[in-house]
């Protein structure tokens, strides 16, 4: 065990042993809820799932190569391990994209904040500042029930149309104002 950490923390598997250690510290950010996936990573020709999940699976497999390099060239040219795992591991992440890719489709990402411009109606006995729940209809025809908050001292009562002007990301809600239909 002893001889895995010599390796592991000496040049140049140590360049990615680092980088291991802050993918590790990103998915257990990620696993808290402070990052999303969402961007991917075409800027490395790897497109089409999220960047977290590639440059995860590169660094974990330029560090495994490395490993391995510096074990089979032990005494030999070092220099040029961490290039070629780098390399190997780039060719392999983007063998294992390519089907990854089904896992996260484009377009249909929806977000609460489609919701922002639409008309809703009160479901609940009054919507207040405080507490509220109305039914809105997103463009593709389906319903949600979602909370709403007033602002001022309005009060909506059930059945009443308001239109929704803003998402409170930090509250979880959307803020509402009266809607009068012209029909």
């Amino acid at each position: 065990m002893t001889d895995f950490f010599t390796i592991a923390l000496s040049f140049p598997t140590v360049i990615f042993s680092f980088l291991l250690v802050v993918v590790a510290a990103y998915w257990l950010v990620v696993i808290t809820g402070l990052f999303e996936l969402e961007d991917d990573a075409t800027w490395l020709g790897l497109g089409g799932v999220p960047a977290g999940i590639t440059l995860s699976l590169l660094i974990a497999f330029a560090w495994l190569l490395c490993l391995i390099g510096s074990v089979l060239v032990s005494g030999g040219p070092l220099i040029a391990v961490p290039f070629a795992a780098a390399a190997a591991a780039w060719f392999t992440v983007r063998g294992l994209v390519v089907p990854l890719r089904r896992l996260f489709p484009e377009g249909d990402r929806h977000s609460r904040g489609d919701f922002v411009g639409q008309m809703c109606v009160v479901r609940t006995g009054t919507a207040t500042p405080d507490f509220g729940q109305a039914e809105v209809t997103a463009a593709d025809g389906s319903s949600a029930v979602v909370q709403v908050r007033t602002t001022g001292q309005d009060r909506l009562a059930r059945g009443q149309n308001a239109l929704i002007f803003d998402y409170d990301k930090d509250g979880e809600f959307f803020w509402v104002m009266p809607y009068e239909s012209e029909h």
